[in-house]
């Protein structure tokens, strides 16, 4: 039923049209981590402003293993780009919690160096007349798998109704290098993948979300159960509403 090319099309215009509404003559800025999502939200941007309006961002935290993955990428596109290393950032937080008398838990370490690369696109963008983009996909965000004001910002989300194997078919379509579109996607931190740590493959879930099929009923559970908890993540902030007439 997902017919690629007529989707990739539609996407390259809406990010133009988007641009022409919310920026004209701006600069796409993507944090580059070398997997599928950001590869494919990269080659969209570049298909629908030109490579010269796209600026790949490399954040690793330290040492980062497949560093190479997103240097490939950028290499492939022609875009220009910076690497900034959010170390410093993030060890100057934790030490400063720390510092103060704050236990920190494991989530807080987690979701940290997200937050600070989101921090980081940002200031980037202010400084060089940009747009931040999203990277996140429906698969994702059905279950909650990113990071609120992390990765999970942004000012415009390409693939955020897409699932995984449809991000794949436009990087494919795209003809993006296969070892990008294929990559495992991990956090980078347990040596797991996200599939290991969900629980469920992405094949899965895709299926699930497009079709209301999941012959595993203990693990349709899990993923109806992360879909409920993590809503909220989709949602605009909850506003107090005044009323000075009551």
């Amino acid at each position: 039923m997902f017919n690629v090319e007529k989707t990739t099309k539609q996407a390259v215009e809406w990010i133009r049209d988007w641009f022409e509404q919310n920026g004209k003559d701006c600069n796409a800025v993507v944090g580059i981590s070398g997997g599928k999502d950001s590869s494919v939200v990269a080659a969209l941007c570049v298909a629908a402003l030109g490579k010269e309006r796209v600026i790949g961002v490399l954040m690793p935290n330290g040492e980062q293993s497949d560093i190479d993955c997103s240097k490939q990428l950028v290499a492939y596109l022609g875009i220009p780009n910076y690497t900034i290393n959010v170390q410093a950032g993030v060890n100057g937080v934790l030490s400063s919690l720390e510092n103060a008398g704050v236990e920190l838990s494991r989530q807080t370490r987690v979701n940290l160096p997200p937050r600070v690369r989101m921090a980081t696109l940002y200031a980037l963008s202010q400084s060089m007349n940009g747009r931040v983009a999203n990277t996140c996909n429906l698969s994702e965000d059905w279950v909650g798998y990113s990071t609120r004001y992390g990765d999970a910002a942004g000012d415009f989300s390409p693939l955020g109704k897409l699932t995984v194997q449809e991000v794949k078919e436009i990087g494919r379509f795209l003809r993006l290098p296969e070892n990008l579109v294929e990559k495992a996607p991990s956090d980078g931190l347990s040596g797991k993948t996200d599939e290991d740590n969900l629980g469920f493959t992405y094949a899965m879930l895709d299926e699930y979300i497009r079709t209301g099929v999941c012959n595993d009923l203990e693990k349709k559970e899990r993923i109806d159960r992360l879909h409920v908890m993590n809503e909220f993540k989709l949602k605009p902030i909850p506003c107090f509403e005044y009323n000075p007439e009551n």
